[in-house]
């Protein structure tokens, strides 16, 4: 590891007390005297100063959002502000604030003083502040926000939640004499444990992460008794206090936790591991070292001095690595080893618990190089897969070297340019010194305690070395620096690797250069192939062979090495690639079967196992593809002879030889292959119709592909394979034979009649897919064809027979109207499916339509409708459904007569009475008391009863509906004519006419009701007209407990003539002709006594005088279930009343009459004369 600075800032006469990093690390905070700083990290340039506090900042925290930030000052204060740098809030202490920390979580403030601290969050108006018994030095929040950290000047650490209650507390035992001076949270959740004692003697401890609350949060403390411990939340200590030599200021973690920066009176910053293990000094300072921060998820560390210095480092962490053919020695968390067998993936972790400076691997040993000692470890075994190591020796010296090489009985220590040879017992046995620097050395192999070194110099010079020898041996000198070296397998080849990045290929023997390749940075020769190698570079991996064309394939990282045919690539980690295929399929590409042999010896997949034999046989190389073949386990040499025969030509002889073996297969595969079908029919015989099948299958493919389509059909046909022939046959739409087919299967056959039928469909052949889908008697795919291709009217007949298929018909059919903008057609077509939610919406939508549209007339009709849809709806949701349909009726009706007031407002013409008109408007006033639905309009209602009541003499309606007017904003179109009315009815006498009387207490009623359309008197709702709107002579009555409504109508189709008849001529209104005296008409009783009642009474009868009734005076709503029958009985039978059946809606009989005559249905339901109820 190194750092390098990458920028640096002095503040005059100011301390750098602490810093904060925006969460995003764009800015840094830093308080620096009376003001803060902020800073761009970027480059160093100040953002903009800050000021607010009148003394010295001491400590600055941003929150986790990175919407604000806080400051605290000597002044006692806090600020709070924004990421825009304006500050929104100001709170104080008693005493001076010594440290601040942001919840990570919830984003509460705790703010730290002498005496207390407290918890400030955005949603509270006041601060939360609880004493404590010591000064306050540090403060930090736990990573899930639930706990606060506080470290004291008296060396307690309190620990508290959120409220501020303690939970725990940790003394230390230097007590007030080791102040609390620093504390950190690590913020990673993986704590590494140890599940074994390390021993020197045994393998080293396997490390791997444990997830366990107790463990997810450590706690870093580093006290001015020069130590530095870690604890658990729970309070427990892990491990033994680390000795520092200076006292610590400052603790920061890195963004994952495993490093550790230390910063105090040693006037520098130090690197730790996240166990406390020293790695490295990051910058030496002047003065002491205040404050350390790590800008988030980067290895950038800023410090802040006593001096005012700012001082931005950035650490480079460099890869400490070793290979040796498939084991994998690197560095991991500076400390530890982890050796990985790349192809077993087998890895091992040693923990040296210090820096890991140098690693070396070389067969069964491995050497790594600390800050004091260098440790050779050796395998427990020769076993290959083994990954067990024991310490061998330790050489107890600090040695500075740029390179460490490893030996069987030696280690190579290289420094600049001096080479030397130590054994393990640390005496050095040979020393070189080079001309030039050392810039590439390697083991190249050898036998113990004699192995070849091979150096590259940066002169250009390339040495061997042998290790009992003190001569250097000069292979070759280049011009230019050498960056990487390798030897081939038989030490006749040299490649290197220049600084240019070419990559250059040399004859050890003649200095001959064979040929060199651009763009290199890395190379190796294959340790078991002599004419191979590969090297890497721009992202690509080159493998080349002999001298063929170099193979490419993207790879990210280099490579490192290449044994057999697996190539070992570093990025990040190292990684195999399999690259034996490529080189291989070169040398077949030159009929160069026994080195192709030799390559994919070296590992190739079965595939190209098969693709060696048989370009081996094409060329007639028996050799190699016999011994493919053993390879392979295949040992049958008459096979072998027939593949030779079939190669070479002699087919007959070859299926003779293939019959004998017993793989009559492979002959008739031959003779198909070469399309002599003759022979391979005499080859087959009548005897084997499964084989003749097989080969008539055959010859159809061939046909086919020979763009013979029909004569393949046929020959597929005759071959049984209906399957292909159907397919075939559809393709090419010819429907004649696609029937006869169809025709000739047996009705069991189903997935062949299927798949003539899809045909069908696709070829649009409506007729004859019906016939297929009957003949298989599929009547569900006959109901979808029928509705796929919107033939209705056989849909329709088959759902007569099988109601099963309702829906599959019905929902279809209406979603198929919808699109085709028949919406009221759609809208039945889902009732009869029983889809009653989508009956509504399609219902809903257009009622919303009409309403918007100003189609009010229609918007009615929809609105009936959905009430009556709703009334189906009722028997499973019976409250709310009733709601919706008392609610539908009465929108229905006030849209109903809109439609009259709106033709009257916005046409010259009219074809309403006055009197209708008049009638019309005070009914809907009288229902418009509460709120006014959309699209109906109060002015123009208003507007048109003032003209009508003018007209028709009721004055003081006039002036009233005038006023009203006043009050609402009129359209400039009526504007004029309001006013004139306005005026001009002041002339008139302020009396109505005539008012309206009710049928039952004979009240005179005002023209305009504002408790509704009821009698003033007696409540009694009044019964209107659906045409004229004029109050009809009826009068609603209810049932007695205990009659029912058949009985009731039963009782009333008796009409018993009464007993005893008064003069026709005279006017009288009784119910009970031919009961005894004593017994009261009940309509006469009611209307006596609810003489000026405040509540509605209804009309109750009894049977008696049900059976006293005219069966012609009485009319009833007979409403379906869940709904009860209503029942009117008229007042003055001379007036002739009609009701419609459907919608129960009363007319005057000649209005009812002219209007069906006009329209031809009920005008409010548009029922049909001819409709049967």
């Amino acid at each position: 590891m190194r750092a390098v600075l990458a920028w640096k800032e002095t503040i005059r006469d100011q301390c750098i007390y602490d810093l904060a990093f925006k969460p995003d690390g764009s800015q840094l905070i830093i308080a620096a005297g009376l003001r803060v700083l902020v800073y761009d990290v970027a480059d160093g340039t100040i953002i903009q100063p800050l000021k607010g506090h009148k003394d010295t900042v001491y400590c600055v925290a941003y929150a986790k959002d990175g919407k604000r930030f806080a400051s605290g000052s000597a002044d006692k204060s806090i600020i709070i502000w924004t990421s825009k740098l304006e500050g929104i809030l100001r709170y104080t202490h008693n005493d001076s604030i010594q440290c601040v920390a942001y919840n990570p979580v919830t984003h509460q403030l705790a703010s730290c003083s002498s005496g207390d601290f407290g918890l400030w969050s955005p949603e509270q108006k006041s601060v939360n502040k609880h004493k404590v018994s010591s000064k306050i030095t540090c403060c930090g929040w736990t990573n899930d926000g639930q706990y606060l950290a506080l470290g004291m000047m008296n060396g307690v650490v309190s620990i508290r939640n959120k409220n501020g209650e303690e939970k725990v507390k940790i003394e230390r035992p230097g007590g007030s004499s080791s102040p609390i001076w620093s504390i950190v949270w690590n913020p990673s959740k993986e704590y590494w444990k140890s599940f074994c004692c390390p021993c020197p003697l045994m393998p080293p401890a396997v490390k791997r992460p444990e997830r366990r609350d107790d463990h997810n949060d450590i706690l870093a403390v580093a006290d001015w008794g020069q130590k530095l411990s870690f604890y658990q939340l729970s309070g427990k200590q892990i491990g033994k206090d680390k000795t520092l030599t200076y006292d610590p200021c400052c603790v920061s973690y890195f963004s994952k936790g495993e490093y550790i920066v230390l910063g105090g009176s040693d006037k520098q910053a130090s690197l730790y591991t996240k166990d406390g293990v020293r790695l490295a000094t990051i910058g030496e300072q002047s003065t002491w070292v205040w404050t350390c921060r790590v800008k988030p998820d980067s290895n950038f560390v800023v410090l802040g001095c006593q001096d005012g210095t700012i001082a931005c480092y950035q650490l480079i962490f460099s890869t400490v690595h070793g290979l040796y053919k498939d084991r994998y020695a690197y560095r991991d968390s500076m400390t530890d080893v982890i050796v990985q067998h790349l192809i077993t993936e087998q890895k091992v972790r040693i923990k040296c618990r210090e820096l890991v400076k140098k690693i070396a691997i070389y067969r069964n040993r491995l050497a790594i190089q600390l800050p004091e000692r260098i440790v050779i470890y050796e395998l427990y075994s020769d076993d290959s897969s083994d990954m067990h190591y024991r310490i061998k020796e330790r050489i107890c010296r600090k040695f500075e070297c740029n390179l460490l090489v490893a030996c069987s009985q030696h280690i190579i220590l290289c420094q600049e340019k001096r080479l030397q040879s130590l054994s393990f017992t640390s005496v050095k046995e040979k020393e070189w010194v080079m001309e030039s620097l050392i810039r590439y050395i390697k083991v190249i192999g050898g036998s113990p305690g004699r192995e070849g070194l091979l150096v590259g110099l940066k002169n250009g010079a390339i040495l061997k070395i042998f290790v009992d020898n003190p001569f250097p041996i000069t292979l070759l000198k280049l011009s230019t620096s050498v960056r990487c070296l390798d030897m081939s397998a038989s030490r006749s080849k040299l490649a290197v690797v220049d600084e240019h990045n070419t990559l250059l290929v040399y004859d050890i023997v003649s200095k001959e250069l064979l040929f060199q390749e651009p763009n290199a940075n890395s190379v190796a020769w294959n340790t078991q192939c002599e004419d191979m190698l590969c090297f890497s570079g721009n992202g690509y991996l080159n493998i080349k062979a002999s001298n063929f064309p170099v193979h490419q394939q993207k790879m990210q990282g280099f490579m490192v090495g290449y044994n057999g045919s697996k190539i070992f690539c570093l990025h990040v980690y190292c990684n195999v690639i399999r690259g034996g295929s490529a080189p291989m399929y070169q040398y077949l590409e030159r009929k160069m079967y026994k080195e192709a042999y030799q390559i994919a010896c070296l590992g190739v997949t079965d595939s190209d196992w098969r693709d060696l034999a048989t370009d081996a046989l094409e060329g007639l190389d028996f050799d190699t593809a016999k011994k493919e073949r053993k390879k392979r386990g295949e040992s049958d040499n008459e096979l072998f002879l027939a593949d030779v025969y079939a190669y070479q030509g002699k087919f007959h002889e070859a299926a003779q030889l293939y019959k004998r073996s017993g793989h009559q297969h492979r002959a008739l595969s031959m003779y198909t292959d070469l399309r002599q079908f003759e022979y391979a029919k005499d080859f087959v015989g009548a005897t084997d119709p499964k084989s003749s099948r097989i080969l008539m299958t055959k010859q159809a493919d061939w046909a086919r592909s020979s763009k013979e389509p029909r004569a393949a059909a046929e020959m597929y046909l005759s071959a049984g394979e209906h399957l292909k022939a159907i397919d075939l046959i559809g393709e090419h739409g010819w429907e004649d034979m696609l029937i006869d087919i169809a025709r000739k299967l047996d009705k069991a056959e189903r997935e062949l009649l299927a798949k003539c039928a899809l045909h069908f469909k696709r070829l649009k052949h409506h007729g004859y897919a019906s016939e297929t889908y009957s003949k298989m008697g599929d009547l569900q795919a006959l109901v979808q064809l029928h509705v796929e291709t919107c033939h209705w009217e056989e849909a329709f007949s088959l759902v007569e027979k099988h109601p099963q298929f309702k829906n599959h018909v019905f929902v279809p059919y209406a979603q198929w109207l919808a699109e085709h903008d028949r919406f009221e057609e759609a809208q039945k077509a889902f009732h009869k499916a029983g889809r009653q939610n989508e009956a509504v919406k399609v219902l809903e939508q257009l009622t919303h339509n009409a309403v918007v549209e100003n189609r009010f007339n229609d918007a009615g009709y929809y609105y009936w409708m959905l009430s009556m849809q709703c009334m189906d709806i009722a028997r499973d949701q019976r409250d709310e459904m009733l709601k919706k349909f008392e609610r539908f009726q009465h929108l229905a009706e006030l849209y109903h007569v809109y439609r009259s007031i709106q033709r009257y407002t916005d046409e010259p013409f009219s074809s309403h009475m006055p009197e209708t008109l008049f009638n019309i408007c005070r009914f809907l006033l009288n229902n418009l008391a509460k709120d006014v639905p959309p699209g109906i309009s109060k002015v123009n209602t208003l507007y048109a009863l003032a003209k009508q009541s003018r007209r028709l003499g009721a004055y003081k309606l006039a002036r009233y509906s005038y006023e009203k007017l006043q009050e609402l904003h009129v359209p400039s179109r009526f504007q004029d004519s309001v006013e004139l009315g306005s005026l001009n009815i002041r002339s008139k006498p302020f009396h109505d006419s005539e008012g309206m009387m009710c049928y039952r207490c004979s009240t005179n009623n005002p023209l305009l009701n504002s408790q509704g359309s009821v009698c003033i008197n007696c409540r009694q709702p009044f019964i209107y007209s659906a045409s004229s709107y004029e109050v009809l002579p009826l009068v609603q009555f209810y049932l007695e407990e205990g009659v029912g409504d058949e009985e009731a109508v039963s009782l009333i189709d008796l009409e018993v003539p009464p007993a005893d008849r008064r003069d026709a001529q005279l006017q009288t209104l009784r119910m009970n002709e031919g009961l005894d005296d004593a017994e009261e008409d009940p309509f006469t009783a009611k209307m006596s006594f609810e003489q000026g009642g405040s509540t509605f009474v209804p009309v109750k009868v009894g049977r008696p005088a049900l059976r006293s009734m005219s069966r012609r005076d009485v009319l009833i709503k007979r409403w379906p279930r869940p709904l009860n029958w209503e029942y009117f009985r008229s007042l003055l039978p001379d007036v002739s009343i009609t009701m419609c059946p459907t919608c129960f809606k009363m007319f005057h009989s000649e209005d009812y009459e002219l209007l069906v005559l006009q329209h031809n249905c009920c005008p409010y339901c548009r029922r049909p004369i001819d409709e049967q109820n």
